[in-house]
């Protein structure tokens, strides 16, 4: 039940309205891999009605834009991850819609076509167009983000930038302990009954912990996984990252398999009208 406005439409009496507002990327490649680079751009030219003496122009900023010059003959599913991504990124954005949005663009590319294709991403922001993205990459949505929801369950539970949201937990230090010898979780379960700890969770036997005082709290925290019979390896007095706003929002560390829930959006450039 409900009501909403996307572009300022009605999402249930304006949807071919939305639909020429908006560019959608899914995570799963779905352009067609027996057409080739210039087929599949122009297929969806044709399904976004482009005036067929646009359709030439588009094509060709497509291609550039890509940097498909020299693939542009080649069928899409000879192409590399990386290059398909730019093809369903330039489809996507054919028709030049002020608001685009990107379900985990960089998941499954190499390092190099992460940041080619976040170059691309900016370029688009910075002509003023409104890019919504949902990843599980933390560096991904802490450096390269405007703006940063987190989505528990269905229902935002953060929205703010990077600064604002740290700002929010600012009071709270974190504390890394490496250790071995004990059960993760009871050791989560024995730090958490120290007075002073906010949160405390295992990934891969490091405890990380949030706390009011870290350098105070060290010694305590030791104490706790000694008391297990833990041998402690390595204490860390770490800065607040994102990951340590999500555990602090939705009570636990977020996983790959948690991805869905978790959305950031980058709009260097949004227009005034919808805001910021």
């Amino acid at each position: 039940s409900g009501t909403g406005l996307v572009a300022g439409f009605d999402i249930a009496r304006e949807p071919e309205k939305i639909k020429e507002n908006i560019g959608y990327m899914s995570q799963r490649f779905s352009l067609y891999e027996d057409l080739t680079v210039e087929e599949n751009i122009a297929f969806y030219a044709g399904v976004y009605r482009l005036p067929t003496a646009k359709r030439r122009e588009r094509t060709e900023w497509v291609i550039e834009m890509a940097g498909l010059s020299e693939r542009r003959s080649s069928n899409a599913g000879e192409l590399s991850g990386g290059w398909r991504q730019r093809l369903a990124l330039g489809c996507a954005i054919l028709h030049e819609p002020p608001i685009v949005f990107l379900d985990e663009p960089t998941s499954g590319v190499d390092p190099l076509s992460r940041r080619n294709f976040w170059e691309l991403i900016y370029s688009l922001a910075g002509k003023g167009v409104t890019i919504f993205v949902t990843t599980h990459y933390m560096d991904e949505a802490e450096i390269l983000c405007d703006r940063v929801a987190i989505i528990d369950y269905g229902k935002i539970v953060a929205l703010d930038t990077v600064p604002g949201l740290k700002q929010q937990i600012s009071q709270k230090d974190v504390v890394e302990l490496a250790f071995s010898g004990v059960d993760a979780d009871k050791a989560a379960e024995e730090i958490k009954a120290i007075p002073s700890v906010h949160t405390a969770v295992t990934t891969d036997s490091i405890l990380r912990v949030s706390v009011d005082n870290g350098a105070q709290a060290i010694p305590a925290l030791m104490a706790g996984l000694e008391r297990l019979g833990a041998k402690v390896t390595s204490v860390t007095l770490k800065q607040q990252t994102l990951e340590d706003v999500f555990i602090h929002f939705t009570g636990r560390p977020i996983r790959e398999e948690e991805a869905k829930k978790v959305s950031f959006f980058i709009g260097a450039g949004v227009p005034s009208k919808w805001g910021r």
